[in-house]
């Protein structure tokens, strides 16, 4: 019997998100003190850290905004494209009388028994 308890994966998602999370703040806090150290205002480094977070935030919606748009394009056009379909059969002409009307019509060839020129062999 394993008495040893295994991690599921869900808790080693969690873990490594809680990772790359306290790497993202210590890299921010890193530069926040790089900017202070070279005489930026300790508010003033914090807002240029705030700043660029809006920033990529902006291009990140802006980036998500047009994605939507193209694919609320895609589909509006797949949507378009199956309501032009019918559901006739792809027949050109609309009953016996058009097609018999068509030059070179053999009744032979359609099986149109009530034509005078159909024969039966």
């Amino acid at each position: 019997m394993n008495t040893t308890t295994r991690t599921s994966t869900a808790e080693r998602l969690g873990r490594a998100f809680g990772r790359g999370w306290r790497a993202y703040a210590r890299r921010e806090r890193r530069a926040s003190n790089w900017l202070v150290s070279k005489g930026m205002p300790r508010a003033g480094a914090t807002a240029l850290v705030w700043v660029a977070k809006l920033a990529v935030l902006g291009v990140l919606l802006y980036v998500a905004f047009w994605f939507a748009l193209v694919m609320l394009g895609v589909a509006a056009a797949g949507w378009a494209a199956a309501a032009n379909t019918s559901d006739e059969d792809e027949w050109p002409f609309t009953d016996l009388t058009e097609l018999r009307k068509t030059p070179g019509y053999d009744p032979n060839l359609y099986n149109d028994t009530s034509h005078e020129l159909y024969t039966d062999d």
